[in-house]
């Protein structure tokens, strides 16, 4: 029985971390519409502001998607 739920709560973190990431790729692509300016380029021409506010939403989505995880494991 233990092993049940030890392998139902590893499916659930993996689901978990295959939809952080879809949501990061999916605010990255938000944030390049909703911005003047091309992401892609700014990042490739190493624009550390904008480096630093991608990785901020990377970071933000992670946590956030990271907790409602963590928080359905118990």
């Amino acid at each position: 029985m233990e092993l049940k739920i030890a392998a139902l709560n590893f499916l659930y973190a993996v689901c978990g971390a295959l939809l952080t990431l879809v949501f990061m790729a999916v605010g990255y692509k938000l944030f390049d519409r909703l911005t003047p300016f091309d992401t892609s380029r700014e990042l490739a021409e190493k624009n550390v502001a904008v480096g630093i506010v991608v990785g901020a939403i990377f970071i933000g989505l992670g946590v956030a998607v990271g907790l409602v995880v963590g928080l359905g494991l118990n």
